[in-house]
């Protein structure tokens, strides 16, 4: 009994990191050495991404009649899982950083704001810039227009100042 227990702990465990997460993505860590999942977990960490390894039995019964339900195709051999909060693109962003410098580490799927993905559609979805770039980008483009027009309308009155000085000598 004790050791259903605890089988249901960790099921609970993985039930309350997929209620808070924007993404998800599961990997194939198998070959990475210590150093190399160590520096890993610290990137990871620091971009606010929970990563660990768990049952693919325990992760299973996990995803049951959630959003994340199709990530059970992809649980055969060694699964890691990395949840991502506030930027959807941060875990795929990291691990994929770390899979281009080590070839052990390979994307098998993730779901991504409730949408579902192979190993070829994270890697796109990894690409994607973070969210206060996307943003700082979209209000730069808003903010080029504006001050090109204030800089002509400022050139405009400072002509007509000119002018109007002009005509008052």
């Amino acid at each position: 009994m004790a050791k259903l227990d605890q089988k249901q702990a960790v099921v609970n465990e993985i039930k309350e990191k997929l209620n808070g997460a924007a993404s998800v993505v599961l990997v194939d860590y198998r070959g990475l050495t210590v150093e190399q999942d160590t520096e890993l977990r610290k990137k990871l960490r620091e971009a606010g991404v929970d990563y660990k390894v768990y049952k693919n039995t325990m992760m299973n019964f996990a995803v049951k009649d959630t959003e994340f339900e199709p990530l059970k195709d992809y649980l055969e051999g060694p699964s890691a899982i990395a949840f991502s909060y506030n930027d959807p693109t941060n875990g795929p962003r990291v691990l994929n950083e770390i899979a281009s410098k080590y070839k052990a580490l390979e994307f098998k799927a993730g779901v991504v704001e409730g949408k579902l993905y192979d190993a070829p559609g994270i890697t796109k979805i990894a690409k994607i810039p973070p969210k206060e770039e996307l943003l700082s980008k979209l209000l730069g483009s808003f903010n080029s227009p504006i001050a090109s027009f204030a800089r002509v309308i400022k050139a405009i009155a400072e002509k007509k100042a000119e002018g109007s000085e002009a005509a008052a000598e």
